[in-house]
């Protein structure tokens, strides 16, 4: 089966060959005039503060630093969350939008 095509193939070179250059130009047709819809970036916008103070324990991290953060944070408009966590010397909050 497959030496009868090849040899209808090599008898018939100019029939191959013109239905190679029309696929050719349908690929090339259908590739500038497929819509492309891009996806938009569905996820939420987050800023996170890091402060570094390596001479405070974790309560004093929380007092000094991670609690006045929060509350400046939460006056901005449009604040759906704020998390934060409080280390031996690192302060990290998060602000979801």
């Amino acid at each position: 089966m497959v030496n009868h095509i090849i040899e209808w193939s090599l008898n018939n070179r100019f029939i191959v060959m013109l239905l190679a250059v029309i696929a050719l130009g349908l690929g090339g047709f259908a590739a500038t005039t497929i819509p492309l819809d891009a996806v938009p970036d569905l996820t939420n916008v987050q800023v996170q503060i890091l402060t570094n103070s390596p001479a405070l324990g974790p309560v004093e991290v929380e007092q000094f630093i991670t609690f006045p953060v929060e509350n400046a944070m939460s006056g901005i408009p449009k604040v759906d969350e704020i998390r934060s966590i409080s280390r031996f010397g690192l302060s990290a909050v998060t602000v979801t939008l």
